[in-house]
């Protein structure tokens, strides 16, 4: 098996750096931070949208390896040794081939001794499904290899109950729009439920992302969703790990 896949080895070179920003998920049973995700960020603090803007056909495929090896150098730097998560957000899309295209982030957890099975990879379905079949691929591969899986932004974009039926990942996370004002919207928290439900059936883990309030928190708690989120409880912050704030201490039973 080569080190790299067609589209790694033949893609368009980057001609430009970022580096990674990283927020707490954290464990409403214990208050503890279970993982950070990674957050791509300009060398400057530019955004997300800034970074991605530069992000081409011809060279999303590099990107897209570039952003797992940085989240997992960096990941392997600031962590504590005790089993904390990484999240990484991938393009299925940039994935030609799911055992040629791993190679890279194996290499690159292999030489900085972080555990495979502590990288969450997180596929959105705000991406079009192009071929499912290949995304049923790529979840099976990385979760042969240890990893876990997760669907980013669940409720919100182009498959929704259909990617569940074809496939079903480790954990979902309840896209933001459904999480804003939850504590106010009985058609929210009805939709919630209903995910919840569905979840519990399959044995999948939920993380509601995205909340800002007191109230929203209380309530998805209240739904039985097991780890959180947002602004509430942490900022990201670039190149680092920012403490979580006194929300949780009010939550944790």
């Amino acid at each position: 098996m080569t080190d790299h896949c067609d589209g790694c080895r033949n893609g368009t070179r980057l001609d430009f750096d970022f580096t990674m920003a990283f927020q707490p998920i954290v464990d409403l049973a214990s208050g503890r931070v279970w993982g950070y995700e990674a957050l791509v960020r300009g060398l400057d603090g530019e955004g997300a949208g800034t970074v991605l803007s530069r992000v081409t056909p011809e060279n999303r495929y590099r990107f897209d390896q570039a952003c797992r090896v940085k989240a997992i150098e960096m990941a392997a730097r600031l962590f504590p040794d005790d089993g904390t998560r990484l999240s990484i957000n991938f393009m299925p899309n940039a994935v030609y081939d799911p055992a040629a295209c791993i190679r890279t982030t194996l290499l690159a957890a292999g030489r900085t001794g972080f555990a495979l099975d502590r990288i969450m990879f997180e596929f959105t379905e705000n991406e079009p499904m192009v071929d499912t079949k290949h995304v049923e691929g790529i979840i099976a591969e990385y979760k042969r290899r240890g990893f876990i899986t997760a669907i980013d932004d669940f409720g919100a974009g182009f498959a929704g109950l259909k990617l569940l039926a074809n496939f079903q990942p480790d954990l979902i996370k309840i896209d933001m729009d459904l999480v804003r004002g939850i504590d106010t919207s009985p058609a929210r928290q009805a939709i919630v439920a209903g995910i919840m439900g569905i979840c519990r059936e399959l044995d999948i883990a939920v993380l509601a992302e995205g909340i800002e309030t007191q109230g929203e928190l209380t309530v998805l708690r209240a739904a039985g969703v097991s780890l959180v989120q947002g602004y509430h409880l942490a900022r990201p912050a670039i190149a680092s790990l920012p403490p979580v704030g006194d929300a949780m201490r009010v939550q944790v039973a």
